[in-house]
């Protein structure tokens, strides 16, 4: 959720990477979370562009967390009737 509510663009103000948080540079995974950030406000060609599999990556997450919510969620109780 905080990816989606996150500003794509470049706050150095507010981020949830922990290498920009220690002064690094570099990060592998800046580029996913701005991908995701990119996505969850409509914009197709800079998810894309910051990072490809940004659109699979929601994909898995938001299936991860249908397949959790089916296995907790209380099941619907059905008696069988008699004929």
């Amino acid at each position: 959720m905080l990816l989606a509510l996150m500003s794509p663009g470049t706050d150095p103000h507010y981020s949830l990477c922990i290498f920009k948080l220690i002064g690094i540079d570099f990060c592998p995974g800046c580029g996913l979370g701005h991908s995701i950030s990119h996505l969850f406000r409509g914009d197709l060609q800079a998810s894309f562009s910051a990072h490809p599999l940004g659109i699979f990556a929601v994909i898995i997450i938001l299936f991860r967390i249908y397949k959790l919510l089916l296995l907790h969620l209380p099941k619907k109780i059905t008696y069988a009737t008699r004929h």
